[in-house]
């Protein structure tokens, strides 16, 4: 009955619009829109929300997850450096250190075990000034503190006969650090859901919910529906979805999907930032300059302007750190970010790499990719973890929205998935 309530959603074509001057939901009109049931739905066909709803599906739970785009991992999954992190940068047992170490563990086992394309090539954290050792050596203390195995203080030239091309005074070593091709994870992560009976529907949004004496409802439709919304109008849904459990793992959409959801208590929702990050590779050269993954100490809103190389040994630095302002909810709920990189750009990369690559040539940097990081904090405050909110914070019973994952979400993904499960799913 789902399977034929969502074909009749993809068939639909009349809008179900009423005059307003506000994106919102007419909750008057719910019993004349075709209502059907599902025990699990994941929100987001993004890293985490396809680890999530693999996990549920092999403990024997029926899952739906629920794409926009017309594809999954089309976001913030398929745009980032696919570094597969150790748990350094991270407070003691907070949910990202705690999430990083255990994933990056059942990452590495997943991927030998299913041939996905993945390097445990190492990384070198680098001070190229003595004012940045101390930040080093804090960065040291809490990754041993994290559990991360074989952290290694060494000096400049020990560090720089790893990387002849690298300057640094003295690098921390990380050797379990590693690459991974993040889309062939997430084929092989969706063939496996699938094999356990998930279903995927793509080209379909989550556009709020409710909740009262009888469950979570959804309210969903067709994404085409919200490509042609001009915002004058009430989106009405098209089918509610009445469901056992909801995985809110939008991504990008998280926060503000969750401030459509009536009857969420909004104030327990965190106000959403949003920070776009660009890529740029290397070009003109020969034999790639570096051999492992080479990082500057974080800034504000990352990490920093980082080498990293993909499966076939290109060179790519950044991402660097744009505060986007004023990003409306329909932009978020349909991804639709600048997600160009200005060639112009390349002008503040050059000064930050040549301190750790001095031999890096003017006029070598080409224009790569851009990601969008959704965040819980804005410009100049500190890291905020992952948050994870049950019922127990929110009061609705079965919904779980999972905010702010970002680096090291691609790491973490597995790990989050079975704390999602074990926690939530009785």
């Amino acid at each position: 009955m789902l399977k034929s309530a969502l074909e009749r959603l993809k068939s639909c074509r009349k809008p179900l619009f009423q005059y307003r001057r506000s994106m919102g939901f007419n909750t008057n009109t719910f019993e004349k829109v075709p209502q059907e049931k599902a025990d699990c739905v994941v929100i987001g066909a993004g890293i985490v929300g396809i680890a999530v709803a693999r996990a549920l599906a092999q403990k024997g739970r029926q899952v739906l997850v629920i794409e926009a785009a017309s594809t999954f991992g089309t976001g913030t999954s398929s745009r980032n450096s696919e570094v597969i992190h150790a748990g350094i940068y991270y407070p003691t047992k907070s949910f990202k250190a705690l999430f990083c170490v255990q994933g990056r563990e059942l990452l590495y086992k997943y991927c030998s075990y299913h041939e996905i394309p993945h390097k445990r090539i190492g990384k070198l954290i680098v001070a190229t000034r003595d004012s940045e050792v101390p930040k080093l050596e804090a960065l040291l203390k809490i990754g041993i503190e994290n559990g991360v195995e074989g952290l290694k203080m060494i000096d400049g030239e020990e560090a720089m006969q790893m990387e002849r091309e690298l300057q640094c005074i003295k690098a921390l070593w990380s050797p379990c650090t590693g690459i991974v091709d993040s889309h062939s994870l997430m084929l092989s992560m969706v063939g496996e859901a699938e094999s356990y009976g998930t279903s995927f529907s793509y080209n379909t949004a989550v556009i709020g919910g409710h909740s009262d004496n009888n469950g979570f409802h959804l309210h969903v439709v067709e994404s085409k529906e919200l490509e042609k919304f001009g915002g004058d109008h009430v989106l009405q849904p098209q089918l509610i979805l009445s469901t056992n459990l909801v995985v809110n793992s939008a991504g990008l959409s998280a926060l503000s999907l969750s401030r459509r959801f009536h009857g969420l208590r909004h104030e327990i929702t965190p106000a959403s930032y949003y920070a776009r990050g660009c890529y740029f590779t290397l070009s003109g050269i020969g034999k790639p300059p570096f051999n492992h993954l080479i990082y500057p100490l974080p800034e504000d809103g990352g990490i920093g302007v980082h080498v990293t190389l993909d499966m076939n040994g290109q060179v790519r630095f950044g991402p660097d750190v744009e505060w986007l302002k004023d990003v409306d909810d329909l932009s978020s709920f349909l991804n639709k970010f600048d997600y160009s990189v200005d060639a112009n750009r390349a002008k503040r990369f050059y000064p930050e790499i040549k301190k750790y690559y001095p031999n890096l040539k003017d006029g070598s940097l080409e224009p790569g990719y851009a990601g969008i990081r959704p965040k819980l904090c804005g410009p100049g405050k500190p890291p905020t973890d992952f948050l994870v909110q049950g019922e127990d914070v929110h009061g609705v019973p079965g919904l779980v929205n999972l905010f702010g994952i970002e680096s090291p979400g691609l790491t973490s993904s597995m790990a989050i998935a079975e704390y999602v499960v074990s926690r939530f799913c009785g």
